[in-house]
């Protein structure tokens, strides 16, 4: 019979030992599938959380942007370009105790472990755990080499995995000093310093191999906030910063009690933003301009590129001062155009607080800097103001210039009588600082002897300066306007202005080398041309408003006279002229009529130079460069630039003209340069309305371009020609440029000859005769007759014309 119980048979219940090893197994099985998924889903997110990690080969050949810079001829560093301010070191040359610092404040274990510290790993976790969100990130020097070359800078848990991934790999493919020499090259120090040696130039102006313990200390302070522990913005937060690295060091064994306890008590001087003098900043923006161009903007500002350059630092600094001093001449020339503002006394103090902190402790002879009228003494003559809180003292005699603003009056004429005609207390003016009197046996504010100023006022005129060397091309000096930091165009090689009888020259050679000579003579009488386009006359003059009937070439030039220029040009022909001109280098277009003869076409400053150059190198033109080589990060040459002459002109006929231009300088409206006290030559220009003045002159080493105008193109006022307002900052110029070089002569090339000519004739001057004039001339062209005898010269009578009747005429 059979037992279907459920105690039998399939139904039976099995025993207890049985079912307890089905559950273990049960849970052994899956607990190893879960093992293995999670396994599988751990290497599928470490495939992808790794596969897009870059490769960290590149480290040997570390290349971090770095700046290009930019050197004067004597090698001195007048500028820099570059995205990240970085100098990069090799570290091994630098004291123990500089690593040591960083080590000690940001990696205690880097020596020890792998790249990642899995106790500060874990530290930061539980912080960041408490506080809800990511504060700390507990990273090794490796992972901050990782993040800084390789990652963003992102605030994620997924970044920290690839950042320690990466530190791990980072820390088997280098040695420890390698990854230090990254880290102290590449990390971030605060005020737009990367890497040590850029930081201790910046807040210590020394290189980092001179650090002592205590400044090292305050660097390695500052990669974990550069904000939050800056010395210069929060020096107390730095100092303790500080204190806390120098005790990280002294537990770490780095350093001993004692050297601890000096570090501590040192007082480390922080440099401030000591800016440096930007002397050039109109010819360093050429160069940045040119390597741009030519290289693109990642070599340019992250290549780390040596710019040898042609500028003379001494003579660039000679051309600042020359700019400023005439601009500023002719601006008081113009009159005072009033203080900067007036306040009440109740302002007095905070205005002087202000100011003496702006001015700090020190300030030169020779500053210009705001100052407050205290008081007005019409009876002494004298105005009293302070200068932060310093007693100053101005007399009459240093504000007489400050007449009220009359183009009309000339300024001699107007000076000011009463200092209280021009200033009243509580105005704000600008002065220089004349004298600082040494203070006496005290020191006491009440008893320091008051500052001497005298009163000044910014210019708003502009002005340009452009000099080379006219054997080579290379330029020494360039101002291309009175501030950089106001305005960077460049007035010495983008503004195109029109030269006045600077130009005339360029038609003067030109017609010489079509058979003129210096004794040719050309009438000067009343012309009248009909321009057939606009319909109308055109009666040119001189500048005196005279005519001077037969005239040489040579009085031509020397006394600027445009009517015999322009009869000139008519005679050679325009087109020639223009053409001429354009092989002497003046690459700007040139209108084609009569008025060229008396420089009516714009051109730059350097143009003019470059020809006027051609005269000073007997015929040779060289091509303006400013750059001598260039050479990259690994040392080797991207270019060098050799000089560019060519013989453009023939060198009898360039010296002739040169010759003229001596001239100019001894008899014509050069007469300012004669200062110099050497052989130097040159030609002012000057356009009818007064919208330009220049002046162009050379020795036979150096050639120099003067131009002032405002950018509005306003008249620049009454009596401010090219001799007036442009020769006067050539002279300033070449006083200080060619200050300790001997004197050099033009010597005139084979193939020229000089005679005695009379002036009035343009004939061989007599062997008795008192007025007479040395000409040169090409050999074989000149005079050959003697003038005739006083009594047999023909009067000028017919010459002498009613200007005025003549104006009206119709001709």
């Amino acid at each position: 019979m059979t037992n279907n119980s459920p105690d039998s048979g399939l139904f039976a219940t099995p025993p207890p030992s049985m079912g307890r090893r089905r559950m273990w197994f049960t849970i052994f099985a899956v607990a190893a599938a879960g093992a293995v998924i999670a396994a599988i889903g751990a290497s599928l997110f470490l495939y992808f959380l790794v596969r897009d990690l870059p490769s960290i080969d590149p480290l040997k050949d570390y290349r971090p942007s770095i700046i290009t810079k930019v050197f004067a001829d004597n090698g001195d560093l007048i500028g820099e370009f570059y995205l990240e301010d970085r100098k990069v070191i090799d570290v091994t040359n630098l004291p123990k105790y500089i690593i040591q610092t960083f080590v000690a404040a940001e990696d205690a274990r880097f020596f020890r472990h792998q790249g990642i510290d899995v106790p500060s790993i874990l530290r930061a976790l539980m912080k960041n755990i408490e506080a809800g969100h990511i504060v700390q990130g507990g990273s090794t020097i490796t992972q901050q080499v990782a993040k800084s070359l390789f990652l963003t800078p992102e605030r994620s848990y997924i970044r920290k995995l690839k950042e320690a991934v990466l530190a791990y790999k980072i820390d088997r493919y280098l040695k420890k000093y390698e990854i230090l020499n990254l880290y102290l090259n590449q990390i971030y120090l605060g005020h737009g310093a990367y890497g040590i040696e850029a930081a201790a130039q910046r807040y210590f102006g020394k290189g980092a191999e001179r650090l002592t313990l205590a400044e090292a200390a305050m660097l390695a302070g500052l990669p974990k906030a550069p904000s939050r522990y800056s010395p210069m913005l929060h020096p107390r937060k730095a100092r303790s910063r500080q204190t806390y690295v120098l005790k990280r060091m002294a537990e770490d064994g780095y350093i001993t009690s004692r050297e601890l306890e000096a570090a501590l008590k040192e007082n480390v001087d922080i440099a401030a933003f000591r800016s440096k003098e930007d002397i050039a900043p109109y010819f360093r923006e050429n160069v940045r301009r040119y390597l741009q161009e030519r290289y693109g903007s990642d070599v340019l500002y992250q290549e780390g590129l040596s710019i040898y350059t042609t500028l003379n630092v001494e003579m660039q600094r000679a051309a600042r001062a020359a700019v400023d001093r005439g601009l500023r001449e002719l601006d008081k020339r113009q009159g005072y155009r009033g203080p900067l503002g007036t306040i009440p006394p109740e302002e007095w103090n905070a205005f002087q607080e202000g100011a003496e902190e702006l001015l700090g402790d020190e300030f030169d002879s020779g500053s210009i800097v705001k100052a407050l009228v205290t008081a007005v003494n019409s009876d002494e003559q004298k105005v009293y103001l302070s200068v932060g809180k310093r007693l100053a003292v101005m007399t009459l005699e240093n504000m007489s210039w400050a007449r009220v603003p009359d183009p009309e009056i000339p300024p001699e004429s107007a000076n000011v009588k009463d200092p209280a005609d021009v200033l009243k207390a509580g105005d704000i003016v600008l002065v220089r600082i004349l004298e600082i009197p040494a203070p006496g046996e005290s020191v006491a504010a009440a008893e320091t002897p008051p500052l001497s100023v005298a009163l000044e006022q910014d210019p708003i005129v502009q002005g340009a300066l452009f000099c080379m060397d006219p054997q080579t091309g290379e330029i020494k000096a360039m101002v291309g306007g009175r501030d950089f930091a106001e305005s960077e165009y460049n007035r010495a090689t983008q503004a195109r202005r029109q030269p006045g009888s600077a130009f005339k020259p360029i038609i003067y050679t030109a017609a010489f080398d079509k058979g003129m000579t210096a004794a040719t003579i050309i009438m000067d009488n009343p012309v009248i041309f009909r321009d057939t386009l606009k319909d109308s006359l055109w009666k040119p003059r001189n500048f005196s408003e005279k005519f001077f009937g037969p005239t040489t070439l040579r009085t031509a030039l020397i006394q600027s006279r445009n009517l015999v220029t322009i009869k000139m040009l008519k005679d050679i022909g325009i087109d020639y002229a223009a053409d001429y001109a354009a092989t002497m280098g003046i690459a700007s277009p040139l209108t084609r009529d009569l008025s060229l003869a008396l420089g009516s076409s714009a051109v730059t400053l350097e143009e003019l130079v470059r020809v006027y150059g051609i005269f000073a190198a007997n015929g040779t033109k060289a091509n303006p460069c400013f750059i001598k080589k260039i050479i990259n990060r690994n040392g080797a040459a991207l270019e060098e630039q050799k000089p560019q002459t060519e013989q453009v002109v023939d060198s009898r006929i360039a010296y002739i003209t040169s010759h003229l231009l001596q001239e100019v300088v001894q008899q014509g409206t050069g007469w300012r340069v004669r200062e110099l006290g050497r052989p130097v030559a040159g030609k002012t220009g000057t356009t009818n309305d007064l919208k330009d003045a220049s002046f162009i002159g050379f020795t036979p080493s150096l050639v120099a371009g003067v131009w002032v105008g405002f950018d509005d193109l306003r008249p620049l006022g009454q009596y401010e020609t090219g001799s007036r307002a442009a020769s006067p900052i050539f002279l300033y110029f070449m006083q200080h440029a060619l200050a300790g070089h001997p004197a050099e002569t033009f010597t005139p090339p084979a193939g020229v000859v000089f005679a005695k000519i009379d002036p009035e004739t343009g004939l061989l001057a007599r062997p008795d005769a008192k007025n007479f004039a040395f000409a040169c001339f090409i050999e074989g062209t000149e005079p050959k007759e003697f003038a005739p005898l006083p009594g047999g010269k023909q009067e000028k009578e017919f010459y002498k014309f009613d200007l005025d009747a003549f104006m009206k005429s119709e001709g």
